[in-house]
């Protein structure tokens, strides 16, 4: 009969074991930020150069995972850009299948865990020296890496000491509960419940390497258990989808249906292989000692990713066919307006959604400059062709401006250091092209004024506008590459346009006025030439700004010498 005091004592022991889960999913989320943050721009990359290729999609998917550390945030993210437009079905499952063997890193940084080498004590004290010593942001990413990787070490530290699965107790109440589950169904089950409880198959697959390793969970019963993890991933992927358009749910079902048919594959293997398949992974890593046992862990969970990748990867097209049966496409059309290259399941990985949110505000400068160019039409031809899709664009732009805002203010939450800045500089470019929108609804404005009162621009000052305008048009492009490339190259250039259509204006206005002095240029058509090369002039003005946006935060020229 068991007495109080050991209840007391397993109880105890109990804690321990959910405390050290719980730092080792917190050294799990500090080192997935670090690696974020350094390799940032690694995974930009990785993303932009997306195809159909189903052999770089694989990579890509395993790469960025093994950046951020978590194959369900890589499945968010991917029905995040799913979401958005930018990436096909065809594009995404491959990406989807790599995650799977880029979340295998974990499992083998876990088996590495060695009782007669403190990681976590050289980890630690590496990060300490480096997060307290220099004031180099590069640096202090290292740090905060090597930090992370130490609290992941004291996570595994604390769940095989003696106060959790090191006490006799905790090992008794396990080898029971085993013992009373020892059927595969369950096992899966029991792995797959697990996971989708913590939301994290690397925490879950670093938990069940520590048990065989401390002893309490034989290699044999450990493989169902992995196999449920990497069904038990997906829960995060499919809430993800919820709300999302129907290629996003199909997405979230690919990823299930692949996890689904790699379990049920290496289920019946080892259901009926079960000795040979242990006795193999013995082989490769002899002894007892815990190293020995985890790594044969970290080794069945590498060998089913790949494994199971390998044989599906051939059938992408027929799990891209399968989820488009499953899920349909609504009939109904909406109108409604949503962002094209924005999503906001983007903002749990940060340096992916700065690089949507750049693809948005170039769709931005595409339309206000459309609107430019078409909103002259009305005034130098005399037609109104063009007013629905300038009026549909500014409804757009009006859109990107305000969503991408409230975007930006949650994402600014999750970045810091020079990302603030560059958040910052977001913010005034949309602004800038917001005002440059609303001046070319103005043009169309007054143009389909001077239609309908039968008013014309004299060829003179047809002329004059002409070339303002051209030279206008000219700061769109300088503009437009200069805030897509971040090169400086051609801002002196930029600047001296905008001196120039500053001195167009004042003469235009000055000639106007002579004009009209001597009786030569119609009164009711003056109000409409002042606006529309002050609109101009303004517009420039603008134009500058986002140029200017690369160097100073505030696109200020002064800031940016």
């Amino acid at each position: 009969m068991v007495s109080s005091q050991e209840i007391m004592q397993l109880l105890q022991s109990l804690i321990w074991l959910l405390a050290g889960v719980g730092v080792f999913i917190i050294g799990m989320n500090f080192m997935s930020d670090a690696l974020e943050r350094s390799a940032g721009t690694g995974m930009k990359r990785l993303l932009e150069r997306i195809s159909n290729n189903r052999f770089s999609g694989v990579g890509i998917g395993a790469g960025v995972t093994a950046i951020i550390q978590s194959s369900s945030a890589t499945s968010v993210m991917v029905i995040g850009l799913v979401n958005a437009g930018v990436m096909t079905l065809m594009q995404a499952t491959p990406i989807i299948m790599g995650a799977n063997i880029g979340t295998t890193i974990t499992g083998v940084l876990v088996a590495l865990k060695n009782d007669y080498f403190n990681m976590a004590m050289y980890a630690l004290a590496f990060a300490g020296v480096m997060m307290g010593f220099s004031q180099k942001e590069k640096v202090k990413i290292a740090g905060s890496l090597c930090c992370g990787l130490g609290v992941i070490f004291v996570g595994l530290n604390i769940m095989s000491s003696e106060q959790a699965f090191g006490n006799p107790l905790v090992e008794e109440l396990f080898t029971a509960i085993f013992k009373t589950i020892n059927f595969p169904l369950l096992l899966i089950l029991v792995g797959g419940i697990f996971t989708a409880l913590i939301q994290s198959s690397s925490a879950a697959t670093g938990v069940v390497i520590t048990m065989v390793g401390a002893g309490v969970l034989p290699l044999d019963l450990a493989l169902f258990i992995i196999l449920g993890a990497n069904i038990g991933t997906c829960v995060t992927a499919l809430l993800a989808s919820v709300g999302a358009n129907a290629n996003s749910k199909r997405i979230a079902l690919i990823h299930f249906t692949f996890n689904v048919i790699g379990t049920v594959l290496f289920t019946v293997i080892i259901w009926l292989f079960r000795d040979p398949i242990v006795n193999v992974l013995v082989s490769v890593f002899p002894g007892e000692d815990p190293m020995s046992l985890q790594m044969r862990v970290s080794l069945f969970h590498v060998i089913f990713n790949v494994t199971t990748t390998c044989l599906m990867l051939p059938f992408v097209k027929q799990l891209v066919a399968y989820s488009c049966t499953v899920i349909r496409e609504k009939k109904e059309v909406t109108e409604g307006l949503s962002l094209k290259y924005v999503d906001e399941r983007l903002l749990s990985t940060p340096p992916v959604a700065f690089m949507q949110v750049k693809k948005e505000i170039n769709y931005m400068i595409s339309l206000a400059e459309e609107n430019t160019r078409l909103s002259f039409a009305a005034m130098e031809t005399g037609s109104m062709e063009h007013n629905d899709l300038i009026c549909k664009n500014e409804r757009m732009i009006d859109f990107i401006n305000s969503e991408l805002t409230g975007f930006l203010i949650k994402l600014s939450a999750e970045v810091e250091g020079s990302e603030e800045k560059i958040i910052g500089s977001y913010f005034h470019v949309l602004n800038d092209f917001e005002r440059i929108g609303d001046h070319a609804e103005n043009f169309n404005e007054i143009g389909i004024e001077m239609i309908n009162k039968n008013l014309s621009f004299s060829e003179h000052a047809l002329r004059g506008i002409t070339e303002m305008r051209e030279a206008v048009m000219q700061m769109f492009t300088i503009a437009g590459n200069t805030f897509a490339t971040v090169k400086k190259e051609k801002l002196s250039e930029l600047t001296q346009l905008e001196n120039r259509v500053d001195t167009m204006k004042k003469e235009l206005i000055d000639s106007h006025f002579a004009r009209l002095a001597e009786g030569n240029c119609s009164v009711d058509v003056s109000p409409y030439y002042s606006s529309v090369i002050v609109g101009l002039e303004r517009i420039a003005d603008h134009l500058v700004n986002v140029g200017y946006s690369i160097v100073s935060p505030t696109g200020s020229q002064k800031e940016g010498k």
